[in-house]
């Protein structure tokens, strides 16, 4: 055994830890003794965890169990500890590492390699063709590929089928997944759907992690919050051993003699009771001879403090340096792999001859530096082993022994893909990484982890000095829409623009690689810039028909807040000339699709004669992918219009097809969609449940975006109390705020709507005011008269409110003339509600109330309820003012009882407490608002007139003036002009101009 060193390796503890540590009592020297006999540790203080995980995994039904604690509590030995429970079998362990390249499903592959090395017996359906990306060695074996899928969410959740068929078939009844923290997303994915298949098909999952080690947005956080229907849940959370539960382990560690309490309490002190830390410490003090037996107990033998490394890193390294150079040197290999691997690879890492290589690997395994598993495979116990070993080798050496490494697992059969770029990049060998990245993408990509493609693809691409034809090859394998996060994060524009002005791309791969960037730029939000380059790369796909009208058509999509409706509708028809010139007539379909959307969304009724063109079912040689797109992009557009029947046709129709060929992405559209248009149908119950449920759906914006929108919308007509309307203003808020981020022109728009509404009511108008001229800005710009359906009528109420008819006239006219030709019903009971509006400020009450009445009949038709119940409430207040007050009060109580039916609860206890008022003179009343004429009265006031010319002004008396302002006073609560002008300007309200002369 090594010499222990002349002085302690670490600072020693001092005599008295204060009042709560018991000082040790000193013991005199005695004969030297051999080393104290130090084994593995039996599991201590740990009874009632494994009672519970035990019986999670033998009951009835599946089990998910999440076992939760910090580094070396002892996760992995309890889980150990189980699985050797003779009820408990079926059971496959699949375990993560912390590299930092994403390894696509490495754990789940990597398991099933362990159990089992042949496929031939397996009798998997046509289906588990989809495993041979992940299992090339068992090619033979396996069902020919299937035919390859345009999405990603399609391939991976065929690719997910055909994991848990081939689970199935090894009889894996659980699987459990270690260090869960480190899992890459497609696992946590498939974990995921594990968890929610049919009940007869489901397998028992166990989860093991650190909490604080998971990542914000990890999938692993939305598996431990939410149970999972139809299967027991149970939460283990691993917690420090107590100072008895220390000298019971020592104890085990020790022929089970007895522990000092003084001991064990010292012991509990340094390590708080971590079980790893104990154990590597009472190793540590073993080796150094530092323990005696006194009294029949186990004691220190030092008569001064011993030398406890404060760390479980510093008591790993100090053991490894009591090993022989050979053996220190095969721990360096085992901690550059990281994994357990063959002795063979270690000794190739470790770059000894074979003897010595073996004889280093049994003195590190009897020295329990290293452990030997069942397959003869060696590596750390712990990953903090691992990982104290490896900070501790010098830069140099590591890069060597990376690439040693790396050179070492290319020899293996199958070719451990995933490992090869970190051994490599770590290495410094530049080509090799590039290399076994792209491999790495291409592994990604064939399984639908988009994701990690994507992230690869972003390295390889931002590493400079790529050759062009490289380039070139990378830009047509990355997937566009997953590719928005990483535009502006690196120089990977400046990579991708340099290459395309060097002049060494060929015309036709420019053209291709401009396309993709202006893809890639317009779904990260930056829409001009993304518009640019595909204009100019049509210029470059003159020999690529199928192609360049691709490009034509997304241009022709009416997307982005700068281009008018005429630019789009120039592209678009360029595209279908060229389609139907230089395309196959097989391959129209998606521009069809193409067509009817982007028509649709510019208002034109020649959309729907288009749509009708297009195939409903996926019969023959459809795509059933393009039949989901159609019934999806058209399912929007009816919503849009106001044709709420055929909307929920054909996305039912779209949600099915795709739930059915495994297009999630589409399906997790079409629903949040659906959530939308039962938001206006009036259809809310379990609504605000399912949009909470699409609103956490990860690395989908649009999805996000509009289901947020949806529970904005929700709370704020639910809100029974302020903090509700507050949280619904900032849901709103945040949805306009990150929808102009990503370049979604028209989305903001109804969430505009809604929080100008809300500030409308708090009395906030000058708000309001800015809100709406935005987003009318953007319709003006667009001349797209459909998008305004939300946000015109709030506008037109902004203006009438702060005394600005002439402007709210002149939009009125100006949208009826925009809407000329579209046919849209929404489009028409939103003119409707503007005409009415317009009315009241206008028009007698008996006419205003007519047209209010036109309009609750118009949202009716759609149906809308909402809408339609609250211009049925200004139709009783005009009716009211009118004098019709007995008809006014019973449409009052219709309404309110309508609204508390439909839920909007805050609109039904408003409608229910008030009453329509006819004032003197047979006007409507306002209640505590401002009439039209009392608004114009104020706002001449703000310009500093007098009664006298104020009542000039506008061909009043002085004393109906006077009357107005006084009114107005009370209603602000104030009693003099000066207070009247503040409240005035507070709310809104802003000065007039004075008429000519005055």
């Amino acid at each position: 055994m090594p010499t222990r060193p002349a002085g302690p390796a670490h600072p020693q503890l001092p005599r008295s830890a204060g009042p709560d540590r018991p000082r040790l009592p000193d013991l005199q020297p005695t004969d030297p003794q051999p080393p104290a006999p130090v084994r593995g540790p039996r599991l201590v203080g740990r009874s009632e965890e494994l009672a519970a995980l035990v019986g999670a995994l033998t009951a009835d039904g599946p089990a998910t169990v999440l076992v939760e604690g910090e580094a070396g509590i002892g996760k992995t030995r309890l889980l150990q500890e189980a699985l050797a429970d003779p009820a408990l079998g079926g059971v496959l362990v699949a375990g993560c590492l912390p590299f930092g390249e994403a390894l696509t499903l490495a754990p789940i592959v990597d398991a099933v390699r362990q159990a089992r090395t042949r496929a031939d017996e397996l009798d998997l359906s046509p289906l588990g063709g989809a495993l041979r990306p992940l299992f090339p060695e068992w090619a033979d074996a396996l069902p020919p590929a299937p035919e390859p899928l345009d999405e990603a969410g399609a391939a991976r959740h065929r690719l997910f089928r055909a994991l848990a068929e081939l689970l199935a078939r090894c009889g894996v009844t659980a699987l459990a997944v270690e260090d869960a923290h480190w899992a890459d997303e497609a696992t946590l994915d498939f974990l995921l759907f594990l968890a929610g298949r049919p009940l007869a098909e489901r397998v028992g999952l166990v989860l093991t992690y650190r909490p604080e080690d998971v990542p914000a947005g990890s999938q692993l956080r939305r598996i431990a919050a939410r149970p999972v229907p139809g299967s027991h849940r149970t939460r283990i959370a691993l917690s420090p051993l107590t100072v008895a539960g220390t000298a019971q382990f020592v104890s085990s560690m020790l022929d089970d003699e007895h522990v000092s309490d003084a001991f064990a309490a010292f012991l509990h002190g340094h390590t708080a009771g971590l079980p790893l830390a104990v154990e590597e410490s009472v190793r540590l003090l073993g080796e150094r001879a530092d323990l005696v037996r006194h009294r029949g107990e186990w004691r220190r033998r030092t008569l001064t403090e011993i030398g406890v490394p404060p760390t479980i890193r510093d008591a790993v390294l100090e053991r490894c340096s009591r090993l022989d150079p050979d053996s220190r040197q095969v721990l360096r290999a085992a901690a550059v792999l990281a994994e357990a691997a063959g002795p063979e690879v270690v000794a190739a890492v470790a770059g000894l001859p074979a003897a010595r290589a073996d004889a280093a690997v049994a003195a590190a395994v009897r020295a329990r530096a290293l452990v030997e598993d069942a397959d003869g495979r060696v590596g750390f116990r712990h990953l903090l082993a691992a990982r104290a070993v490896y900070d501790d080798i010098p830069g140099g050496e590591r890069r060597a022994l990376h690439l040693r490494a790396g050179r070492a697992l290319e020899a293996l059969h199958p070719l451990p893909i995933a490992r090869l770029p970190h051994h490599f990049g770590a290495a410094g060998d530049t080509d090799g990484w590039r290399h076994y990245t792209e491999l790495a993408v291409d592994l990604a990509l064939a399984t639908g982890d988009q994701q990690t493609a994507v992230t690869a693809l972003h390295a390889l691409l931002s590493s400079g000095d790529l050759p062009a034809g490289a380039v070139v090859r990378l830009c047509r394998k990355f997937p566009v829409f997953a590719f928005s996060g990483h535009l502006g994060s690196s120089d990977l524009l400046e990579v991708l623009r340099g290459l395309l002005d060097g002049g060494a791309l060929a015309r036709s791969e420019r053209g291709e690689v401009r396309a993709q960037l202006g893809r890639m730029l317009m779904h990260a939000g930056q829409y001009a810039a993304g518009a640019a380059e595909l204009e100019r790369a049509t210029a470059d796909l003159g020999e690529r028909p199928y192609e360049a009208a691709a490009v034509m058509s997304a241009l022709g999509r009416p997307a982005g807040a700068d281009w008018p409706v005429a630019a789009h509708r120039r592209w678009l028809d360029r595209s279908v000339a060229l389609v139907e010139a230089r395309v196959p007539a097989d391959r129209h379909l998606p521009f069809l699709i193409d067509r009817a959307t982007s028509l649709l969304e510019m208002g034109d009724p020649a959309g729907w004669e288009v749509a009708a063109r297009i195939p409903q079912t996926a019969d023959g040689p459809t795509d059933p992918l393009d039949v989901i797109r159609a019934g999806l992009n058209l399912g929007d557009a009816a919503l849009r219009w106001g044709y709420g029947e055929d909307a929920r046709h054909r996305l039912l129709r779209a949600i099915g097809l795709a739930e059915r060929h495994g297009h999630l992405r589409l399906r997790d559209m079409a629903a949040t969609t659906l959530a939308h248009l039962d938001w206006h149908t009036g259809n809310w119950q379990g609504l605000a449940e399912r949009a909470a449920t699409h609103a956490a759906i990860e690395n989908e914006p649009l999805i996000v975006i509009d289901a947020t929108l949806v529970t904005a919308l929700l709370t704020a007509a639910t809100a029974t109390a302020p903090e509700q309307l507050a949280q619904a203003a900032a849901l709103f808020t945040h949805v306009i705020a990150e929808a102009r981020r990503r370049g979604f022109a028209d989305v903001p728009l109804e969430a505009t709507a809604g929080l100008a509404r809300i500030r409308l009511e708090e009395g906030r108008g000058e708000e309001a005011l800015e809100l709406t001229e935005a987003g009318m800005r953007v319709v003006d710009r667009k001349a797209i008269w459909l998008w305004a359906v939300e946000i015109a009528p709030v506008r037109v109420a902004a203006l009438v409110a702060a005394g600005r008819t002439a402007e709210a006239a002149a939009l009125v006219a100006r949208y009826a003339r925009g809407l000329r030709g579209c046919t849209a019903p929404a489009a028409a009971a939103s003119l409707a509600e503007c005409r009415a509006r317009l009315a009241d400020a206008e028009e007698p009450a008996e006419r205003a109330a007519e047209r209010w009445d036109a309009a609750a009949a118009a949202w009716e038709a759609l149906p809308r309820p909402c809408p339609a119940l609250l211009a049925r409430e200004r139709q009783a207040r005009a009716l009211g003012a009118a004098g019709r007050e007995a008809e006014a009060a019973a449409l009052l109580a219709r309404t309110a009882a309508a609204l508390a039916d439909l839920g909007a609860e805050r609109d039904a206890r408003r409608v229910a407490a008030s009453e329509a008022r006819r004032p003197a003179g047979g006007r409507r009343g306002y209640g505590d608002r401002l009439s039209p004429r009392e608004l114009e009265v104020v706002r001449l006031m703000l310009t500093g007139l007098s009664t006298p010319d104020i009542a000039r002004s506008l061909s009043r008396s002085p004393k109906t003036v006077a009357a107005q302002l006084t009114s107005a006073m009370r209603k602000h609560r104030v009693n003099s002009r000066t207070a009247l002008a503040v409240a005035a300007l507070k709310a809104g309200i802003t000065p007039a101009d004075p008429a000519p002369g005055i």
